[in-house]
């Protein structure tokens, strides 16, 4: 590893969605100390072209550089789908972004073949997942939809009710009558809404959470790098930065990472 296995994981995302990835990285890997940028005066990448995204995910990692990290993790997908060639061939340090990791679960859990894959505009038409499925393995049937009104009801806490569940019946209709049996959460909001995704999909719908499986691709390069952090290191250290006022993203956020943001620190990324 170019940093010592002391160093930090950085972390990136347009906002707080982000934070579902770092939840699972703190759970699979306890002593590991962070570093997460969320890109809130920018929000959403989702929507925006590739050409703009793969700017601002070079820009978020040069910010992260400079905090001494050991590893990328791009937990934005839209920024994983078009942007990880450019970071990759940039950054000094290991990337890893959330939908290879995704698309793998994903083909573990299939048992006839049907994927289905929910994310924003930009994830979706990308392509890459579908990309990443179909050439893992082309029998594979993998069939995507944007669902962008889910963020909105993700950040504003929105998660149980018939709100969401209207909305989720008419964005998964189509999966349930289409043989898909492995459903890929391609947004970080999602899994706050899995419950009513998994009561519109049925029991026969498997769920898969790319934040977990991104965790454990994680633990396994740096175990595989000798970059892990040792559990007699001490309290890990975990440091929150914005490009926008703080309060919203510790507010909001807190729900998503599920545990308190104690503070935040607003930073200036303008080019």
């Amino acid at each position: 590893m170019r940093q010592g296995s002391h160093s930090p994981i950085g972390v990136f995302d347009s906002g707080v969605g982000g934070l579902t990835v770092l939840k699972a990285l703190m759970a699979r890997l306890p002593h590991e100390s962070t570093v997460y940028l969320g890109d809130t005066a920018r929000v959403p990448y989702g929507t925006k072209s590739g050409e703009v995204v793969t700017r601002y995910s070079l820009k978020n990692a040069e910010f992260l550089l400079e905090r001494g990290i050991k590893l990328l993790v791009v937990a934005c997908n839209t920024a994983s789908a078009v942007a990880l060639p450019a970071l990759e061939a940039a950054l000094p340090v290991p990337v890893v972004g959330v939908i290879l990791p995704g698309a793998r679960a994903a083909l573990a859990r299939t048992q006839g073949g049907g994927v289905g894959i929910i994310g924003t505009p930009g994830t979706i038409r990308s392509g890459a997942y579908q990309r990443a499925l179909e050439s893992a393995d082309p029998r594979v049937r993998a069939k995507a939809r944007a669902c962008p009104l889910f963020v909105p009801l993700a950040e504003e806490g929105w998660t149980t009710g018939d709100v969401p569940l209207l909305v989720a019946r008419d964005y998964l209709a189509e999966f349930t009558r289409d043989g898909v049996d492995t459903l890929v959460l391609g947004c970080t909001h999602y899994p706050l809404l899995k419950g009513v995704i998994a009561e519109v999909v049925g029991p026969q719908v498997a769920l898969v959470d790319s934040a977990e499986a991104t965790a454990d691709a994680v633990a396994a390069l740096l175990s595989e790098r000798d970059g892990l952090a040792p559990a007699s290191r001490g309290t890990p250290e975990h440091a929150y930065y914005v490009t926008d006022v703080p309060e919203r993203f510790i507010e909001v956020g807190a729900r998503f990472l599920g545990r308190p943001i104690t503070a935040a620190e607003q930073v200036d990324l303008t080019f």
